[in-house]
C-alpha cells in the first residue's frame, strides 16, 4: 500500500512539474526581459554588496552607503562615455571634413593595383581576364557614395537602440538600488520560507551560491583588466610602427568591458580602433601604402585585426579558462560548453549568463548529494 501512495506522490509530482515547465514556456516571452534585468541587478549588486556594507559599518545609515556607491558608479561611467563620445565626435567632424575634398576612388584603385603586384601572376591573370577585376572595383567605387550617404539613416537607427539600450539599463539600474537597500532583508525573508528540517542546508546552499557567483565576477573582472591592458599594450605597439592611434586607452577599456561577454569582447574594441585608424590617417601616404610583411595593409587595419586577434587567442586559451574556471571550480572544457550552450539558447546574453549558471547548478548538485548521503542525520 505504502508503495502504490509513494507512486502516486511521484506521479502526482512529475504531473505537477511539468505543468510547470509548461507555464514558464508559455510567459517566458512576456517576462523574459524583466528577469534578464532582475538577474543583471543581482550580479551588480554582488559586486557593489561588500562596498556599502563596509559603508553602512562606517557611517551607520545603509541608504547613505547605497547612495555613495550609486553615485560613485554612474558618474564614472557616465564621465568615461561622456568623454570617450566627446573625443570621438571631434574626430568624426575632422575626418567629414576630409572627406569632402578627398578622392576615394584614385585611391582604391592604387590599392588594388598594389594588391595585384604582391599575388601570383596566374591569379592575377584570371582576375584580369573578361575585365572581371575593373567592373567589379567600378561597382565597388559607385557604391562608397551611397553607404556615406546612408550613414545618416544608419546613425538614426543606431540612437534607437541606444534609447533601448538606456530604457534597459536604467531599469537595472533601478533593481540594483532596491536590492542593494534591501538585500539582507530579501536574505532573512527567504530565509523564513526554508524548513526547519534543512535549515542549515539551505544556508550552506545560500551562502555558496553567494561564494560562487563573487568569484565568478571577481575572475571576469580580472579576465576583462587583462584583456584591457593587453589591448591597450597591443595599440601602443602599433604606435610606435607609425600607425597613429588615438584614444588608446578609451579604446582598451571598451575591448575588456566587452570580454564580458565571452568570445566576443576583444573585437568590439576592433571597430573603433580601424574607424579611429582611417580618421587619424586619411591623406597619409606612408599609413595608405602600408604593408603588412608583404600584404598590403592600408590605415594599419590588418595589423589591427591581427593584434586583436592575438589578444583574443590569450584570453581564450590562457586568462579566461584559469581566471574564470578556476574562480568557479569548473574544468576549462566544462567552461566552453557552457559557454556553447548558453550561446545557443540565448546568443551572447546566454554567453554571458551561461559560466555562472553551470557554477550555481554545480553547487545545487553537490548540496544535493550531501543531502542524499546524509539524510540519516537530517
Amino acid at each position: 500500500m505504502d508503495k502504490q501512495v509513494d507512486s502516486w506522490t511521484q506521479f502526482y509530482r512529475l504531473v505537477v512539474g511539468l505543468l510547470m515547465l509548461g507555464a514558464v514556456y508559455v510567459i517566458w516571452p512576456y517576462v523574459s526581459s524583466v528577469v534578464i534585468m532582475l538577474v543583471f541587478a543581482f550580479l551588480f549588486t554582488t559586486v557593489l554588496l561588500p562596498s556599502v556594507d563596509l559603508l553602512e559599518r562606517k557611517m551607520g545609515k545603509r541608504v547613505l552607503g547605497v547612495l555613495i556607491i550609486t553615485i560613485a558608479v554612474t558618474g564614472g561611467i557616465g564621465i568615461f562615455i561622456g568623454s570617450f563620445i566627446s573625443q570621438f565626435a571631434g574626430q568624426a567632424k575632422n575626418f567629414i571634413d576630409q572627406v569632402s575634398n578627398y578622392n576615394f576612388e584614385e585611391m582604391i584603385k592604387n590599392l588594388v593595383a598594389r594588391l595585384t603586384d604582391k599575388l601570383p601572376e596566374f591569379i592575377t591573370a584570371n582576375l584580369i581576364q573578361g575585365e572581371g577585376l575593373t567592373s567589379k572595383l567600378t561597382d565597388f567605387i559607385s557604391n562608397i557614395t551611397s553607404y556615406f550617404q546612408n550613414l545618416l539613416s544608419v546613425a538614426t537607427s543606431l540612437a534607437g537602440s541606444i534609447g533601448g539600450f538606456l530604457f534597459n539599463a536604467i531599469m537595472v539600474l533601478i533593481f540594483t538600488i532596491i536590492i542593494l537597500q534591501n538585500y539582507h532583508n530579501f536574505k532573512r525573508s527567504m530565509v523564513k520560507f526554508i524548513p526547519n528540517k534543512y535549515f542549515e542546508v539551505g544556508l550552506r546552499l545560500t551562502f555558496n551560491i553567494e561564494r560562487q557567483v563573487s568569484n565568478y565576477l571577481r575572475g571576469q573582472f580580472m579576465a576583462a583588466a587583462s584583456v584591457g591592458l593587453m589591448s591597450i599594450i597591443g595599440l601602443l605597439i602599433l604606435n610606435a610602427f607609425g600607425a597613429n592611434l588615438t584614444l588608446v586607452v578609451f579604446i582598451g577599456i571598451i575591448a575588456g568591458l566587452a570580454n564580458l561577454i565571452p568570445l566576443v569582447g576583444p573585437f568590439v574594441g576592433m571597430v573603433p580602433a580601424i574607424l579611429i585608424a582611417i580618421m587619424n590617417n586619411l591623406g597619409n601616404q606612408a599609413a595608405i601604402t602600408h604593408t603588412l610583411i608583404v600584404i598590403p595593409s592600408p590605415f594599419y587595419i590588418l595589423d589591427i585585426i591581427l593584434m586583436f586577434i592575438i589578444v583574443q587567442q590569450l584570453d581564450n586559451n590562457l586568462v579566461t579558462p584559469k581566471l574564470v574556471g578556476e574562480s568557479v571550480g569548473l574544468h576549462p572544457l566544462m567552461v566552453m560548453i557552457a559557454l556553447l550552450v548558453g550561446g545557443t539558447l540565448l546568443g551572447p546574453m546566454g554567453m554571458l549568463l551561461a559560466v555562472p549558471a553551470a557554477g550555481i547548478i554545480k553547487v545545487i548538485a553537490q548540496e544535493i548529494s550531501f543531502v542524499s548521503r546524509n539524510a540519516h542525520l537530517l
